[in-house]
């Protein structure tokens, strides 16, 4: 019979932000590069079911995993650290956790017990954490609670913890990241916050076992030995985690502390480093030490909110550009375009002209579009590369349809119910489910075949930069996202002004890929998917190869 798995939860305190996404991705990296099979499941305290009817700018990109399920965006970050897929097994809100508790209890599952928020809420992410276990094979369960300790919504998923260790007996660790902020005008690193963020954890019954210590600069030794002294935790388990340029730094910063040889001692495990964490350190080694630049702009409409630049609302897309920047030995710095001031100041798309290419990523609704479309425009006319993601793509279809078919006004149905010329309309078995308001989890989702067309930009992108085991044939798999599709009323003559079909479904029902033939633009295209959920680190995706290669040579 195989070992019990071991798990480790890690809370957060006194602000949000503070990285216990990153913490726990890089956690379950160095635990990996020993060789140990690990998996991270995310518990967000939200009533929602899942993150796809969540705003961006309110919980940041929605991740899709392979499977189909819209998660927090931090699912993205441990897929991109340990190079696994993740399922809907590692993904839990409270949503999820109360609807099941009632399920069971409408279906008399309980036996006539009085079903009460405790035991049986913690009961059922105990059972979900241990699902996620049982799924995937994992020897360690990380547990990240969302949130800060102190507010009312995270209790339960604490109470889970300290059940799961005193009642079960099962091996459990808890870290604790909190922020020691510096008042510049006091100058000084005050770690009053954390004592504070501990105490309120310590109220749940849970005693942290680390202490990772977010702040400008390394922890010091007199904080250190503060910390120690009013938080009970060894001197040693306290672990430094300052600002660095790049998350893809900190699996580094801890291993130098030895942050993970004091995880395994703690979890009774022994075994050796293998040559990942060599193969990772070369690269964000790569990643300090370039000095060309690049210019890729980005131009959405989530990244504003008042005064400030959300990048988080695009951070696959981010992170993939960074990967394949780094693969190629180039700086990629990021130029952000607001679709709506596009929009309203037709002047600003002037400033295209300081990038070498441009991205326009996935999108909802009819705010912004017409920017957008005048990017597209712009890319196209100017000869600057392009590259569309699932909402980008139908703005270039739309583009080409008005510039290049004279349908001057050709939408989207999701845009302009009552286009005459809908170039892009509602996939049919959408209908129904926007009459009856359906909204959370019906749209396409999660990985699906695509047939790529040979001798096109794509075709070549996915076979010449193979590094990727899965994209080395003709049918490709890729995450989806989306309601409304390329109508194929109109593929004959968009394909006469130079257009060509890519990439398409088996069936021949969904255009999946799109792109401008080589004599007309050096690289336009524009995918239905999401080639940004399956960027690695290690791995870049294809296609954002093959773009930046092109904003590069452009």
């Amino acid at each position: 019979m195989p070992p019990k798995p071991k798990y480790i939860f890690v809370s957060g305190g006194v602000i949000s932000g503070l990285g216990k996404g990153i913490t726990a991705s890089s956690i379950a990296f160095l635990l990996k590069c020993h060789g140990i099979k690990v998996t991270v499941v995310k518990c967000d305290a939200y009533i929602n079911i899942d993150a796809g009817t969540i705003r961006p700018q309110e919980h940041g990109e929605v991740f899709v995993t392979e499977d189909g399920i819209e998660t927090d965006q931090d699912l993205g970050h441990y897929e991109r650290f340990i190079d696994e897929d993740l399922k809907r097994e590692n993904y839990v809100t409270l949503g999820q956790i109360y609807q099941e508790v009632i399920r069971r209890e409408r279906n008399f599952e309980y036996n006539g017990e009085d079903v009460e928020v405790v035991p049986h809420i913690p009961n059922e992410m105990i059972r979900r954490f241990k699902q996620a276990a049982a799924v995937s094979g994992a020897e360690v369960v990380i547990v990240e609670i969302g949130g800060t300790v102190g507010e009312y919504q995270n209790i339960l998923f604490l109470e889970a913890n300290r059940l799961m260790k005193y009642r079960d007996h099962e091996t459990v660790l808890h870290i604790h990241v909190a922020y020691l902020p510096t008042p510049s005008h006091i100058g000084e690193m005050k770690s009053k916050p954390v004592q504070t963020s501990v105490r309120l954890l310590n109220q749940t019954m849970i005693e942290p076992d680390f202490l990772v210590c977010r702040a400008e600069k390394p922890i010091d030794t007199p904080r250190r030995e503060r910390l120690s002294m009013f938080c009970n935790v060894d001197k040693e388990d306290i672990i430094s985690n300052p600002y660095v340029d790049s998350i893809y730094e900190v699996p580094g910063i801890f291993k130098a502390q030895d942050f993970d040889q004091k995880i395994l001692r703690k979890l009774g495990i022994n075994k050796p480093v293998s040559k990942i964490f060599k193969q990772w350190q070369k690269m964000v080694d790569t990643s300090k030490s370039v000095k060309k630049t690049i210019k890729i702009g980005i131009a959405g409409k989530y990244q504003k909110t008042g005064d400030y630049t959300l990048s988080d609302a695009y951070v696959c897309v981010v992170e993939a550009i960074k990967h394949a920047a780094w693969y190629l030995k180039i700086k990629p710095e990021i130029v952000w375009f607001d679709a709506e001031e596009i929009e309203q100041e037709p002047q600003k798309i002037k400033e295209l002209s300081q990038v070498n290419g441009i991205i326009i990523p996935q999108g909802w609704g009819s705010r912004g579009v017409e920017g957008k479309i005048k990017v597209v425009q712009y890319a196209r006319e100017h000869k600057l590369p392009y590259l569309g993601l699932c909402f980008g793509m139908q703005m270039a279809v739309i583009e080409l349809a008005r510039h290049g078919l004279d349908l001057l006004s050709a939408n989207s149905e999701e845009v302009d119910p009552k286009t005459p010329d809908p170039v892009i309309h509602i996939m049919p078995q959408q209908k129904e489910y926007l009459a009856k308001h359906q909204y959370g989890g019906t749209i396409r989702l999660g990985a699906w075949p695509c047939r790529l067309r040979k001798d096109t930009i794509v075709w070549n992108a996915y076979h010449d930069n193979l590094t990727m085991k899965q994209f080395n044939n003709e049918t490709i798999y890729e995450r989806h996202r989306h309601r409304y599709e390329f109508n194929l009323l109109y593929k004959s003559r968009l394909e006469k002004v130079g257009m060509k079909i890519s990439g398409i479904s088996p069936d021949g029902k969904l255009v999946e890929a799109i792109e401008l033939d080589q004599k007309l633009h050096p690289f336009f295209v524009g995918v239905q998917f999401h080639p940004e959920y399956k960027s690695r680190p290690l791995k870049p995706h294809p296609l954002f190869l093959a773009f930046l290669n092109a904003a590069l040579n452009g």
